[in-house]
């Protein structure tokens, strides 16, 4: 795959849920759950051949209601839930259910990708998630008081660095918190034009921050300066003796400069949703409304910039 070539797959519905398949650790794995009124609702399973550049897909029937959330389990492939929308006596309620998808979707499939004799598959129905004594499903929940000055859209845990997380709303920001004093945000980003949807930090190098919005474009930033490696990748002991025993050139010891790597403009409607891959950390997905899936990956300068 060249360095900056997105690779785009459209679905058939409206789409706004997003998850890499985090067990999955050997195979680049897209779910992608779609939303649509009128006719059955649908996962799309997507693996990307990074080799041959190119999208493999299979289809679940997720047929009890438009999907809102979908999220998958970090220990077992075949097992993955869903937050949806679904119709009683002319009421819409939000619900949740655990599912397990066929055996032999549960790793990466080899099929042609325009391979339209394949039919879709069920799902196995493991239990429903009971809300009636909390409300409303919701992905994530944490409370800071007056955290944006509109709605508040989403939020990621850093998973390198205690105490910190970011979140983003309907005031175009992105801001970053230490849960230890949530006075003020230690960073706000203000490069969005619209709603921010979605944040997402990098699994392996958290200074890469990702965001989604509804100005149909997504951004990639370098939040190093409160990165867990703010002076740049961290050595052991014995790497300091043999770099002290060579006397290298001494590198700068000042925390590198926060900015913008990169804005991602493939999309046409909003991006309501970001991910990371769980098998490889430089690729990532982006998902618009209109069902329009962006594979891309982190610029290469940067990548080796950061690995050296």
């Amino acid at each position: 795959m060249e360095d900056d070539a997105p690779v785009i797959y459209g679905l058939e519905f409206q789409a706004r849920a997003l998850t890499p398949q985090t067990a999955e650790t050997d195979a680049i794995r897209f779910l992608v759950g779609t939303q649509s009124l009128k006719y059955d609702n649908q996962i799309h399973i997507i693996d990307f051949d990074d080799e041959n550049n190119i999208i493999n897909k299979n289809v679940l029937l997720h047929q009890v209601g438009e999907i809102w959330h979908i999220s998958t389990s970090p220990a077992d492939k075949g097992v993955l839930a869903t937050c949806y929308n679904r119709t009683s006596d002319s009421r819409v309620l939000t619900c949740a259910a655990v599912w397990r998808m066929p055996k032999e979707l549960e790793s990466g499939s080899h099929e042609s990708p325009d391979d339209s004799s394949s039919t879709a598959q069920t799902l196995e129905l493991l239990c429903h998630l009971d809300n009636t004594a909390h409300g409303n499903m919701a992905c994530q929940v944490y409370c800071i008081e007056n955290a944006h000055g509109q709605l508040v859209r989403d939020l990621d845990f850093n998973p390198n660095k205690q105490y910190y997380l970011a979140s983003c709303g309907d005031d175009c920001k992105v801001k970053f918190w230490d849960t230890r004093n949530v006075t003020e945000p230690v960073k706000t980003l203000e490069e969005h034009s619209h709603w921010v949807w979605n944040v997402r930090y990098n699994h392996s190098h958290d200074q890469l921050v990702l965001t989604g919005s509804s100005d149909s474009r997504v951004i990639l930033s370098n939040m190093v300066s409160i990165s867990s490696e703010p002076f740049g990748h961290l050595v052991d002991d014995d790497d300091v003796s043999d770099q002290e025993d060579h006397q290298p050139e001494e590198k700068s010891k000042e925390p590198l400069q926060d900015n913008v790597i990169a804005t991602y403009e493939e999309h046409e409607d909003s991006v309501y949703a970001v991910e990371w891959s769980s098998a490889d950390p430089w690729l990532f997905a982006s998902l618009s409304y209109d069902g329009r899936l962006v594979i891309n990956r982190v610029p290469r300068a940067l990548k080796y910039h950061i690995l050296l």
